[in-house]
């Protein structure tokens, strides 16, 4: 199982992950977020995460263009993740100039919004997530989708699945369906933003006890 902890932006955060075999954390470059990173806070996090095996994820939402690439660039990122409603032709732009792996996220509220998969190329991962309503945000809701949407279904691409994951409910995944990565956020936080050592600790604890 891969794991992805989104809206990491400490490095306290960021060796709690790795001590627990996270494989990705999330840095989100959204000033919306609750979870927004600035730029210092993510060269820091990239330089400490050299000497580990954890890897570094850009997350973006519907980002121009022109400042994703100079943020890819000056960081060197090797993944990106697109969480907004970024089209084909982003994507192209991005991997005509760039070798990085791309995780695009798919909002899910019926069986009908997998249908989107089929028009996306050029792509590495799929990441399904709670499909927000017009006041919410694109992701970090706390909120799940009907898991049972993703039952017997077989896709080309590794995936990711997200929304309102926490200790209480991860098991589930692992009876209900077998996706290749799990991303976590708000399930361990204190509140908005504001990662909890213990939470995450408790977590893996849960998913690895039998």
């Amino acid at each position: 199982m891969i794991f992805k902890i989104c809206g990491l932006r400490n490095k306290e955060s960021l060796l709690c992950c790795e001590k627990n075999n996270v494989d990705f954390f999330g840095m989100i470059f959204y000033e919306q977020s609750p979870r927004n990173i600035t730029f210092n806070e993510a060269e820091t996090l990239i330089s400490t995460s050299k000497k580990l095996r954890i890897q570094p994820v850009g997350v973006f939402v519907d980002h121009k263009i022109k400042d994703l690439k100079k943020i890819i660039s000056s960081l060197a990122l090797k993944y990106i993740q697109l969480h907004g409603r970024e089209g084909q032709l982003y994507i192209d732009e991005i991997k005509k100039q760039f070798d990085v792996k791309i995780i695009k996220k798919i909002s899910i509220n019926k069986s009908e919004d997998l249908n989107i998969i089929n028009k996306f190329k050029n792509i590495d991962y799929l990441l399904f997530d709670y499909k927000p309503d017009n006041n919410e945000l694109p992701g970090g809701n706390a909120k799940s989708f009907d898991w049972n949407l993703l039952k017997h279904q077989k896709f080309k691409l590794p995936w990711f699945i997200s929304g309102g994951i926490n200790e209480t409910n991860i098991k589930n995944i692992q009876n209900l369906l077998n996706p290749n990565g799990i991303d976590l956020s708000s399930g361990v936080e204190v509140s908005k933003g504001i990662k909890s050592n213990s939470k995450i600790n408790n977590l893996f604890k849960k998913f690895y006890d039998n």
